[in-house]
């Protein structure tokens, strides 16, 4: 039923996770930055672990982009690992949001 809705809407979501020197580097400024630059919807924020989490959701092609770009984030960040899993399209996600940490 995922894929099919998928489709329907012609948009992909993807929950991240970011680990490594993530926080006190402007990690989720930037992430957020290149988020509304290419239209994806969907929410950034810190955990108290010490990485940083995402939800995104675009269009494949975009979506695919910014998972790239995450694995290298802004210059001051030490990205070690972006794990990436599937997640469900939220409809209520209008843009894109920094949230508090978690």
């Amino acid at each position: 039923m995922r894929a099919a809705h998928a489709t329907v809407t012609g948009m992909i979501g993807r929950h991240l996770r970011i680990t490594g020197r993530v926080q006190g580097v402007g990690y989720r400024h930037w992430f957020l930055g290149r988020a509304e630059a290419s239209g994806l919807t969907g929410w950034v924020r810190n955990r108290a672990d010490g990485s940083v989490e995402a939800v995104v959701q675009g269009s494949e092609e975009t979506v695919a982009r910014i998972v790239s770009e995450a694995g290298s984030g802004p210059p001051a960040a030490q990205v070690d690992q972006v794990e990436t899993t599937e997640h469900v399209i939220d409809p209520m996600l209008m843009r894109f949001e920094q949230w508090p940490t978690c």
